[in-house]
């Protein structure tokens, strides 16, 4: 049976037309046993109320259309879980009110909005139809009056009455039209329902009203909900009158003030405190000499500050704000030292090394006498740890004559903590770089930022992108800090940062600055540096005379290469602390120290046995042992390649040592190449026939990667598989192609360090790499020959060949 069959079998408006023509009939009699239910949410309709309804779009709209070309009567029912947007009749109470449909207005979203008439309530007996519409067999349900002039009932509608009005005169949200209707409805059960219908309840308590049928304890019910609602507005109002005395006192109080400073200055009395610490504000900002936006900011600020009470919290966060504005630097700047002379002697005296750094400071300084409003300069020292990056900052900062600050960027996940907080938070301050500006007091220190290179990222934000304004000269100018909220002048500020690799910085941020590489030291000049720097600064430290402890150049030297072979001094600086502090240990006993330099037995009571010994050096004594060199965030090192035949039916590669991809295709490549050069060679091709071919990489606990290895893997491969043994002290470093050619790798300042650090003689790199020995100076370069190739045959002619060697182009130092 369709929808049709449905409603026609119910009668629709099933009235004799004859019937219709010779009586008046009331409206209940043309109400259909059968309805199209609308679910509703949130609260029921009462009966008797003219309202809009809207109905979204979707098969309860059609409904409505439905019903508008028969009886256009709709069932409103309550839903019983508002969140469900798939509604069955499972999901509705049994009750509900029958509404009459005056008028429909089709809505853009495709919903409708009808204005009905609730009429009656009703009770579904059964549910006819779900699909596609919710329809119902119901029944009508008729109040329970009683004795109409009974006066329990006339006494609970007047009570009712009474309090309603009660709550209409102290809630402005009863329009006059709710109180017109209050007074003309006459019907207690219709009034009961009236009072429901514009009171705040729980849904569960608007329906239980709706399905009680008795107007006795329908009145009993909204009685006791009017009253719970004026004991809340009761609680309200008290709320409304504390908060208004408080209002009432705060104004009382300022006028009192401004009456009392009024009379104070005519009768010439000193002023208030608040009203100095005002004036003091105003004095300061018309001293820094402010203009445009941040004096506009200041007084708006200050104005705001006299008209608050100072009792309230926002009045602190003001006065801080503007205490923190004022003590900044707005016009203050050091004056530069431009005697170069004299800030070469200072960068000298400072540290050991490091030329191309003490020439682009001299650059700076030399093009800041030309022309004194250059801007500042942005320069990155990448490295390995204890080259001396950070010192060096404060070494610049005094040849400049300049205030120096240095923040640590090191695990810094928020934005925040470089451009501040906004003041809508509580405890907001300014970000990192105004804090240091604001320390510094002047507007052109040298700032470093520590350890840029170890930036984190979080959901705070990424202050890696909050320091590309700090470090763009032409964005920093009117840098804006999120606290201050207006522009400060950074770009007379010497940015330094520091880092141990360029790696993890993102590039946007790497092409702001001027990257300047400070390489590892060797034992030459960790020797001077010991002697002229770390030696007499712990002697001073431990409270020792400068002659009391003696390190002669083989004391130096034993130390460095027994306990301290890392890039950087930071170790050697730690070892010479233990002499010290042994040293202090014998003195404070009364006991006497040995005369003369340390002789390297009493080094070694002092510091223990050694960490490393010369038999730790690198040696390539075997067939299959090759020398490479390497870069890492750490400085340049050593490594020694390993190769392995073991016996395989079908032959093959092996690779360990945590090698990365780029690594893994190089050692692909030097096993092919290899074969295919041995191919005249029965004995050797053998080798690769009956062997698997194991290549290893220590140390196996650190990964790898990159393509300079390639050489090294090649000649390794060849040693193994021709029995022959490399020569001694030569290393080398470039990538090898399948065709056997040689190109060029970088990183080339750290590696020829290294292999001066562990006395490798010789050095095998590509041609094109010989332009690169122009940044090495010349004391590393001393004592070293240099190899340049293009192909592999030239490598192995390099590496294998004894006596009357050809080479391609050697370079001796």
């Amino acid at each position: 049976m369709d929808i049709d069959d449905i409603m026609q079998e119910g009668g629709g408006l099933a009235a004799d037309s004859d019937f219709f023509e010779n009586e008046l009939i009331s409206i209940d009699y043309i109400l259909p046993p059968k309805l199209y239910i609308i679910p509703i949410r949130y609260r029921p309709i009462f009966p008797g109320i003219v309202t809009p309804l809207i109905i979204s779009h979707g098969r309860f709209t059609n409904a409505i259309d439905k019903v508008l070309g028969d009886s256009r009567t709709i069932g409103l029912v309550l839903i019983s879980d508002d969140e469900k947007d798939e509604v069955s009749h499972d999901d509705l109470y049994g009750y509900g009110t029958a509404a009459k449909i005056l008028k429909k207005i089709k809505l853009p979203d495709g919903g409708v909005n009808v204005l009905i008439n609730s009429i009656k309530r009703f009770r579904i007996k059964k549910v006819l139809s779900e699909d596609p519409f919710i329809i119902a067999d119901i029944e009508y349900l008729e109040d329970k009056l009683g004795d109409r002039k009974s006066i329990e009932l006339k006494a609970l509608t007047r009570e009712v009455l009474g309090k309603l009005k009660m709550l209409s005169d102290n809630n402005p949200l009863f329009t006059e039209e709710m109180k017109l209707t209050m007074l003309n409805v006459d019907e207690p059960g219709k009034i009961a329902d009236f009072v429901t219908s514009i009171l705040n309840l729980e849904k569960d308590e608007y329906q239980d009203v709706l399905e009680t049928l008795s107007v006795k304890k329908r009145l009993q019910k909204v009685l006791l909900l009017l009253h719970k609602e004026l004991d809340v507005m009761k609680v309200q109002r008290k709320i409304q009158n504390q908060i208004n005395d408080k209002i009432d006192k705060q104004q009382k109080d300022y006028f009192l003030r401004e009456q009392l400073r009024a009379i104070k200055q005519e009768l010439g009395v000193e002023e208030d405190e608040r009203s100095r610490e005002i004036r003091e504000m105003r004095k300061k900002v018309d001293d820094l000499g402010l203009a445009g936006e941040p004096r506009e900011k200041l007084d708006e600020e200050i104005q705001k500050l006299v008209m608050m009470d100072s009792s309230s919290s926002e009045y602190t966060m003001t006065r801080n704000y503007i205490e923190t504005a004022l003590s900044l630097p707005w016009n203050i700047k050091t004056d530069d030292s431009i005697d170069l002379d004299k800030s070469e002697r200072i960068l000298d005296r400072d540290h050991y090394g490091l030329e191309d750094v003490k020439k682009r400071i001299l650059e700076f300084l030399a093009v800041k006498k030309l022309k004194p409003e250059a801007k500042g300069s942005i320069i990155c020292l990448v490295g390995p740890p204890g080259v001396g990056k950070t010192s060096l900052g404060k070494s610049i900062a005094r040849a400049l004559n300049r205030k120096f600050f240095r923040i640590s960027l090191g695990g810094m996940r928020d934005e925040a903590e470089i451009k501040g907080h906004r003041r809508t938070y509580i405890g907001a301050m300014p970000g990192k770089i105004i804090q240091g500006i604001k320390i510094a007091r002047s507007k052109n220190p040298v700032f470093m930022l520590d350890e840029i290179d170890k930036l984190g990222q979080s959901f705070q934000g990424d202050p890696a992108s909050a320091l590309l304004e700090v470090l763009d000269p032409e964005q920093n100018i009117d840098f804006r800090d999120y606290y201050l909220d207006m522009p400060f002048d950074l770009s007379n500020v010497i940015f330094i940062t520091t880092a141990n690799t360029l790696d993890t910085i993102p590039q946007v941020l790497a092409d702001r600055m001027e990257i300047i590489r400070l390489s590892g030291y060797i034992a030459a000049e960790k020797y001077e540096i010991g002697r002229r720097y770390l030696l007499p600064k712990q002697l001073i430290q431990h409270g020792i005379s400068k002659t009391a402890v003696k390190i002669d150049k083989k004391g130096f030297l034993h130390i460095i290469n027994g306990w301290a072979r890392e890039a950087g001094v930071r170790n050697l600086e730690r070892q010479i602390e233990r002499i010290c502090r042994k040293s202090a240990t014998i003195l404070a006993k009364s006991k006497r120290l040995p005369k003369g330099p340390l002789t390297d037995k009493t080094i070694r009571e002092y510091l223990g046995t050694e960490v490393f010994t010369d038999e730790e050096f690198i040696k390539a004594d075997k067939p299959g042992l090759v020398i490479g060199l390497a870069w890492t965030s750490l400085g340049g090192e050593t490594m020694i390649i390993e190769a392995l035949p073991v016996s395989a039916k079908d032959g093959g590669l092996k690779l360990t040592g945590q090698l990365g991809e780029v690594m893994i295709e190089s050692a692909n490549i030097a096993y092919s190449y290899i074969q295919h050069l041995i191919e005249k060679d029965p004995a050797a091709l053998g080798v690769f026939k009956s062997n698997l071919i194991h290549i290893h990489v220590p140390a196996g606990a650190t990964p790898k990667d990159g393509p300079s290895a390639g050489i090294t893997m090649a000649c390794a491969i060849y040693s193994m598989v021709t029995g022959k043994v490399i020569r001694k002290g030569l290393s080398m470093t470039g990538e090898l192609t399948l065709t056997g050619k040689v190109l060029p790798v970088g990183g080339v300042k750290e590696k020829v360090i290294a292999a001066k650090r562990f006395n490798l003689r010789e050095i095998i790199l590509p041609r094109e790499n010989r332009k690169d020995l122009e940044d090495i100076p010349g004391y590393v370069q001393k004592g070293l020959v240099f190899h340049f190739v293009e192909t592999m045959e030239d490598v192995i002619s390099m590496a294998f060949r004894s006596g009357n060697r050809k080479t391609v182009k050697g370079v001796k130092r």
